[in-house]
């Protein structure tokens, strides 16, 4: 599948990956800084943004997806650096090629199947009736009955845009998301990445706890770890310079 991308800045490729139900969007003001030092290729992953939508949804045709960029764009290595799902991904990537990669960052994610917890998400998502909808606050009040955060509303409605009909549409292919769910929480597998991974993890977080040790050690034997202090699971959009400090240390000084 060809990924819908936007590239900023000139020098080392870096490619981002966004996590479920995101966008390259999300990583708006990563990007402006990241951008002062590599080329920055932004991308949508697939049923997300304005990528393809398909019937299928795993890791292996992720990582796929994301190799046939590399591909695409002649890149002999580049840098990756994913988030959640897209950190799942990228795990994906460097298990199955990992001589395309240089340096790997891995947010807040552990190579660890999950337990379903997106339950109350995707019911909001369902509930907001897109036929009668007239605003983005019509469908702030739907979501609000099944999600009370309104960062996390926030963050679901970028996807909520309009079509030529001048009706409301996801850009994410929601169906698909929610059929496909448990490929989604599943971990990814294959042969150990011997090069250096960072492991970034927001301290509040609780989607790397030390259980989930053995099995990072077990694929990704040379990982690192940094914990951004007092963040959630986006600790690039709530601890911004601290998580672009960071990620540049890695990449530029190590």
């Amino acid at each position: 599948m060809h990924l819908n991308y936007q590239i900023h800045g000139e020098g080392q490729p870096l490619i981002i990956l966004h996590g479920l139900f995101g966008t390259l969007e999300n990583w708006g003001s990563q990007i402006k800084a990241l951008a002062k030092h590599f080329q920055v290729i932004a991308v949508d992953l697939r049923n997300h943004g304005r990528s393809e939508h398909s019937n299928e949804m795993n890791y292996q045709l992720m990582a796929a997806d994301i190799h046939q960029l590399i591909q695409d764009l002649d890149i002999a290595k580049a840098h990756i650096l994913g988030h959640s799902m897209g950190g799942k991904a990228a795990m994906q990537l460097a298990l199955n090629n990992p001589s395309v990669i240089d340096k790997l960052i891995v947010v807040d994610i552990a190579p660890v199947t999950y337990s379903a917890h997106h339950e109350a998400v995707f019911k909001g998502l369902h509930a907001v009736d897109l036929v009668s909808l007239k605003s983005r606050s019509d469908a702030d009040k739907q979501l609000s009955q099944f999600i009370p955060e309104l960062s996390v509303r926030a963050f679901l409605l970028k996807n909520l845009y309009r079509t030529e009909e001048k009706t409301f549409a996801w850009r994410m292919n929601l169906e698909t998301l929610y059929a496909k769910y448990t490929d989604i929480s599943a971990a990814p597998h294959g042969t150990p990445y011997q090069s250096t991974t960072l492991f970034i993890k927001g301290g509040n977080s609780d989607y790397m706890i030390p259980a989930y040790r053995d099995a990072v050690i077990t694929l990704f034997p040379k990982a690192k770890y940094t914990i951004i202090k007092d963040a959630g699971h986006w600790p690039h959009a709530e601890k911004p310079e601290a998580f672009s400090k960071v990620v540049l240390n890695h990449l530029l000084n190590e």
